[in-house]
């Protein structure tokens, strides 16, 4: 399962208007509001905002993957974003963050969701991946770099 196939447009905010961590997380989350693939909106926002009180999950490196598991989904759904300024996301590495890549799977696919988890952590950790995602000014753009970095697995 190829990241760039789940990520679609238009659930990519090029420029986030929130510049605080939880405020974030739900303006990602209200992607989701009309999708047919959500059975229940605010179950997804408190077991995303729930796990991210256990730990946070600002990465490093500037890139944060707020996620969780439910079955209020019916499919995996993820929704990508980043903010013109670095916010505080209580990152492991101490260091702000500027790319926010949700990610929401149903409980029962536990595999699939820690290789997506995988995935994307490879992606991030690629240095001119990231720049590429943060001179980037629109999604399709975005959507793009994904595309291009997933040719490389």
């Amino acid at each position: 399962m190829k990241i760039s196939e789940l990520l679609k447009p238009d659930k990519i905010i090029p420029e986030l208007r929130n510049t605080i961590k939880k405020e974030v997380i739900n303006e990602l989350i209200d992607l989701f509001k009309d999708d047919e693939r959500v059975l229940n909106l605010e179950a997804v926002r408190s077991i995303v905002l729930e796990r991210e009180k256990i730990m946070s999950t600002g990465v490093g490196k500037g890139f944060a993957i707020p996620h969780g598991k439910t079955n209020s989904v019916k499919e995996t759904i993820v929704a990508f974003g980043k903010t013109r300024e670095p916010i505080d996301f209580e990152a492991l590495d101490d260091q702000p963050v500027r790319l926010i890549f949700l990610l929401v799977g149903k409980e029962d696919m536990v595999a699939v969701h820690i290789k997506l988890l995988s995935r994307i952590s490879r992606m991030m950790n690629d240095d001119s991946f990231r720049e590429n995602l943060l001179k980037a000014t629109t999604a399709e753009e975005i959507h793009n770099h994904f595309v291009e970095e997933e040719k490389k697995f």
